[in-house]
């Protein structure tokens, strides 16, 4: 079955005293774009992350993200001086000093809002441990996405159905009454042609060969072949397991283009409001496919 671009899947368990939860939002796009965010602690898996969405998925923006909401049993972070950096400091203060003769003396109270000498350290990772755990995560992320992605896949299906049938019975009816509107567009013709003669003899045989050719030119009994082949493809492709947005997006473009051949050979009024209604139809598809992965 089909699924939608759009769809959200969002899972969250524990790991270490902390509560990890992986969110995934899925839009249209017309190619695979992802998005990833995620805590420092954890952008070491962010390749990894990205491969296995381009495994379960071939379009639309994925925006990923992961938070971490640590528990009040969970190891905090400690704070370490970078005593090197504030060295430096101070030497550059002292040469200040000296080279414009201060005399006021550098406090605690100067090094306190240098922020960059005070570093964050994080209690040591289970890596490994943690590895797999985000992995099984990132699973149920994606599982939770998938299903409502079908869901709203499976609504589309029906959309697309609905409306593949309004062209086909269009179809049927320019099918049906083609056959008359050749016979009589070749009579008017023949008339045509006799008229414009005006009483001179006209060789019958290279007359009924003339017509047929003029006739031929106004045929549309191979737009009608071709068009109703792309409908049993469509359903065909709509009805199949694999990702088919683009291949039904392009298919549509030939439907439309066999459409608009036969309303510009055919004068009929009939078969002009036939043309109008299924033009209509395949606009309305070609919209709705935009939403199909």
């Amino acid at each position: 079955m089909i699924r939608s671009m759009t769809g959200y899947g969002r899972v969250e368990s524990e790991f270490g005293g902390k509560k990890i939860a992986v969110e995934i939002k899925s839009l249209n796009h017309r190619y695979l774009e992802v998005s990833v965010r995620l805590p420092n602690a954890l952008s070491a898996f962010d390749l990894d992350i990205r491969k296995k969405l381009g495994e379960h998925f071939s379009r639309g923006r994925l925006d990923v993200s992961v938070r971490i909401d640590a528990g009040e049993s969970s190891q905090q972070a400690s704070v370490a001086l970078n005593l090197p950096l504030a060295r430096n400091y101070w030497e550059l203060f002292r040469r200040l000093k000296e080279e414009f003769g201060l005399k006021e003396d550098v406090g605690l109270d100067v090094f306190a809002g240098m922020r960059d000498i005070f570093i964050s350290v994080e209690p040591t990772e289970d890596q490994e441990g943690m590895k797999v755990f985000l992995d099984q995560l990132f699973e149920r992320a994606v599982s939770a996405l998938k299903e409502m992605k079908k869901k709203e896949g499976e609504a589309l299906c029906r959309d697309l159905l609905t409306r593949l049938a309004l062209v086909d019975r269009h179809l049927e009816s320019i099918s049906t009454r083609c056959p008359q509107v050749l016979a009589e567009y070749k009579r008017r013709l023949a008339e045509r042609i006799r008229e414009l003669a005006g009483g001179i003899v006209v060789d019958e045989a290279r007359l009924s060969q003339e017509i047929a050719i003029m006739a031929e030119k106004s045929d549309i009994t191979e737009e009608i072949t071709r068009l109703k082949s792309h409908i049993l493809q469509f359903r065909e492709m709509v009805g199949g397991d694999e990702p088919v947005g683009r291949k039904v997006d392009f298919l549509l473009q030939e439907m439309n283009r066999e459409v608009n051949t036969i309303g510009s050979k055919s004068t009929d009024v009939e078969i002009s409001r036939s043309v109008i209604e299924m033009k209509s139809e395949l606009a309305k598809l070609r919209e709705q496919v935009q939403n199909l992965e």
